[in-house]
């Protein structure tokens, strides 16, 4: 995987750090979904740059958003086309209006949990009929969610909550700060997101 994480960032073997450093921010802002007409496609390769840099520079997803002063809850990197759910407050099988049922291609249960998960994770337009059906059908399993466990977020921001969420869901102990910090996010992220405006 080395060597395709140099391809991904068109670096050589042996380059040094700050190298590194400048590919991976040269093709974040090359396939940034806001600056790209093919937008799904665009996403897939900042997930593979992020991917690339990631081992390359033995950091985690968290460790390289918080080192290079990216902070999507503030500064949202694009729209909010992502699906994240809370599981901690998901009612799972027990929900009245189980989003799992309204839309399948989108959210499954975890058999871990025993909570809704989202599948439709890619930042996407809604061009087709069908594509639009789809989307609409995320929007209403979002609004009849009694828990509103189901938000819009950008990738970047489904990855970090991504991750604070597992931490809270496999420690048997009190993760009380956890689920604040959680929340306290998925509202940032809100509110950010709201007022989001695409680059010209």
């Amino acid at each position: 995987t080395l060597s395709w994480a140099y391809g991904v960032l068109e670096l050589k073997p042996h380059c040094s750090s700050s190298e590194i450093k400048a590919a991976f921010r040269s093709k974040v802002k090359q396939f940034h979904p806001d600056l790209n007409r093919d937008r799904k496609q665009s996403d897939i390769m900042v997930r593979h740059v992020i991917q690339a840099y990631e081992i390359l520079s033995n950091y985690t997803k968290s460790e390289i958003i918080e080192r290079e002063c990216i902070d999507p809850f503030d500064q949202p990197e694009c729209e909010a086309f992502d699906v994240f759910v809370n599981q901690a407050l998901c009612l799972g099988p027990g929900c009245p209006y189980p989003c799992v049922a309204t839309a399948p291609h989108a959210f499954s249960f975890c058999s871990e949990t025993e909570t809704a998960q989202a599948t439709f994770k890619g930042s996407r337009r809604y061009d087709g009929e069908e594509e639009e059906e789809e989307g609409y059908l995320i929007q209403v399993a979002a609004s009849q969610c009694p828990k509103k466990c189901i938000h819009f977020v950008t990738p970047l921001q489904r990855m970090i909550l991504e991750e604070l969420l597992q931490s809270i869901l496999i420690k048997p102990y009190d993760t009380s700060a956890e689920a604040d910090l959680l929340y306290s996010l998925i509202v940032k992220a809100g509110y950010a997101n709201n007022r989001y405006q695409r680059p010209k």
